[in-house]
């Protein structure tokens, strides 16, 4: 019995938590371009980046995340390009967020740049109602959601320096209701406006060890305040190390490789806080990045963001 509660209590949980955050990632330091727009093509390098995320591992219909994105500069110009593809799979959702991002930046002195960002996606919903035990008749849940279409838009600013950057976005500015029956108009899902701050800088603690605490910070109108924060170690340009920790959520554990100049892979193990951590085994995330350089003498960055 406590077993089915548990279950039923994730679903109403995983469809509250889209109406408040979006899709969250211990890795966002990694894959800025789904958070803030700005940040497209701010490396000399084309990236290709995937990952997928398993939350709350044990229990049924918890939060399944695969990402993948690319973003790149356009030679010649201030202009950034980006593509981003997450599907996310939440109790009985289903959903595929699909967006293009496009950045201009400013240089505004010898080491630091602005840039300005636009993202436009749309975002396409499936719940399937039949998986939930339910009241005979019951109005809220009588139609299941196929393939509900939505638009939005976001914007973003992002400064940076080769050791420093400074975020805040909003990638979703369309608020959206999501209905199962039209005639009634019983509410299901409302998609708010997220307001998300980042924040990072690299510290040279000596030839072989650089040191990058970042930040995360998502707000909704309406919903407390999630922070991230981290803290990692990379190790003679080859190993990362780190811990983060979400407040009054997670903690995190964080590893990587970079395998060569080009590819980087990397695993995340969260611990849950919360009382439901009794009742799962925590969360793994892993991922793997591509980049390809359009400038050589740039390859080996001090920034690792």
């Amino acid at each position: 019995m406590k077993t089915k509660i548990i279950r039923l209590l994730i679903v109403f949980l995983s469809i509250a938590t889209y109406a408040q955050n979006r899709e969250q990632f211990t890795h966002y330091m990694y894959n800025t371009v789904i958070v803030n727009p700005a940040y497209a093509g701010s490396k000399p390098a084309m990236s290709v980046f995937a990952l997928h995320r398993n939350q709350w591992v044990g229990l049924d219909g918890a939060p399944v995340t695969n990402s993948f994105s690319l973003n790149t500069p356009i030679g010649g110009s201030n202009i950034g390009l980006g593509l981003s593809v997450v599907n996310d799979k939440i109790g009985v959702s289903d959903e595929n967020d699909i967006s293009v991002d496009f950045s201009y930046t400013i240089p505004i002195n010898i080491n630091y740049k602005l840039a300005f960002g636009l993202k436009g996606g749309v975002n396409i919903l499936n719940a399937d109602f039949t998986k939930l035990t339910q009241q005979p008749g019951d109005p809220v849940f009588h139609n299941n959601i196929d393939n509900q279409f939505s638009p939005n838009i976001g914007v973003g600013f992002y400064i940076h320096s080769d050791k420093s950057y400074l975020g805040l976005s909003a990638p979703y500015l369309i608020k959206t209701d999501h209905y199962s029956e039209e005639s009634a108009r019983s509410t299901i899902v409302t998609s708010k406006i997220n307001y998300l701050l980042i924040a990072g800088h690299v510290f040279d603690m000596s030839s072989e060890v650089k040191f990058k605490p970042s930040l995360l910070t998502k707000y909704a109108p309406g919903t407390p305040l999630q922070v991230d924060v981290s803290a990692n170690f990379l190790i003679n340009q080859k190993f990362v190390a780190g811990v983060a920790y979400r407040w009054s959520a997670a903690m995190s554990g964080m590893v990587g490789f970079q395998i060569n100049n080009s590819w980087l892979i990397g695993y995340g193990y969260d611990f849950d806080t919360t009382s439901l951590g009794k009742y799962n085994s925590g969360s793994h995330e892993i991922f793997l990045r591509y980049e390809l350089f359009t400038k050589p003498n740039k390859i080996i960055s001090p920034r690792f963001f």
